[in-house]
């Protein structure tokens, strides 16, 4: 059946698994502070990273849909995961049956577009959750726009929990940034730029710099998808009248509220005030 939505105005959507796309939704803030926001973690379900794409697709299906219910004209997927399992199917399937008026945007394409610019020696690696490096987007995407660019893909699955935990500072992730850089640049020595493939990556940039070869040019996610966002809405009037300008941001999690509010500060270094939502 389908879902009868608002045609009023509303707040951008963005959704992850988890806390790691609050770094995308800083960096949307700094850049366009006048809009108004509901980020949505799936808390409860996460992590994404090790589920298929079939159990992926529907919970992100869940989330867009009910962010679509609460005014949302625009979404965005700041979930590498999402991103690569169930963009396409839900731009292609779900968009059309919903509202095909309405946009689902994800963070890998951003991050791909400025990398042609960005390598000189055309090696370039990726630095990810083991669901992103083996749903193999990064390379697919990155070859529809530059078939001459080799791309390594690696995962690194401590450092998420190592994030969460609040360590990404201490001596105990020394070990973990070690590892994962060094099996990454083994695969090719020519490597010269490095993406990080998940949005939580960006707390362990201290670390990752100190590990990483002064050579090589690391690429967060956060100011790329920002910049993105801004240009998309630049160039399409038509869903920027739809998006309202309040300067608020509504956070809603599938967990506990105490424990999203008490790991969202790690992320957004301020306390922040959210109201649990039930997706099933």
């Amino acid at each position: 059946m389908k879902t009868l939505l608002s045609t009023q105005p509303g707040p951008i959507g963005v959704f992850d698994s988890g806390y790691g796309g609050l770094t995308i939704l800083g960096k949307i803030r700094e850049l366009l502070p006048a809009y108004d926001y509901v980020y949505l973690g799936d808390n409860a379900r996460t992590p994404y990273g090790s589920r298929s794409f079939e159990v992926v697709y529907e919970f992100t299906r869940q989330a867009v849909t009910r962010l679509f219910e609460l005014g949302c004209h625009l979404v965005i997927l700041a979930c590498n995961t999402a991103s690569a399992k169930a963009l396409r199917s839900i731009q292609m399937n779900d968009l059309p049956r919903l509202d095909p008026r309405r946009r689902v945007l994800g963070v890998i394409r951003p991050t791909v577009e400025c990398i042609g610019g960005l390598t000189v020696s055309r090696h370039v690696g990726v630095l990810a959750t083991a669901g992103t490096v083996r749903s193999e987007s990064y390379p697919l995407e990155v070859h529809k726009l530059f078939p001459d660019i080799t791309i390594y893909g690696q995962a690194c699955p401590m450092w998420v929990p190592l994030v969460e935990n609040d360590e990404a500072g201490g001596d105990g992730a020394d070990y973990f940034v070690r590892k994962y850089i060094g099996q990454l640049l083994q695969k090719d020595d020519r490597i010269d730029t490095v993406i990080l493939g998940c949005t939580h990556y960006p707390l362990l940039l201290p670390k990752i710099r100190q590990f990483m070869p002064p050579r090589v040019r690391i690429v967060a996610q956060g100011g790329l998808v920002a910049r993105s966002l801004a240009d998309y809405l630049r160039r399409h009037p038509e869903m920027d009248a739809r998006c309202t300008r309040g300067g608020t941001c509504t956070y809603l999690t599938t967990e506990a509220e105490e424990k999203f509010t008490e790991s969202a500060s790690i992320f957004l270094n301020t306390a922040v005030q959210v109201s649990h939502v039930s997706l099933e």
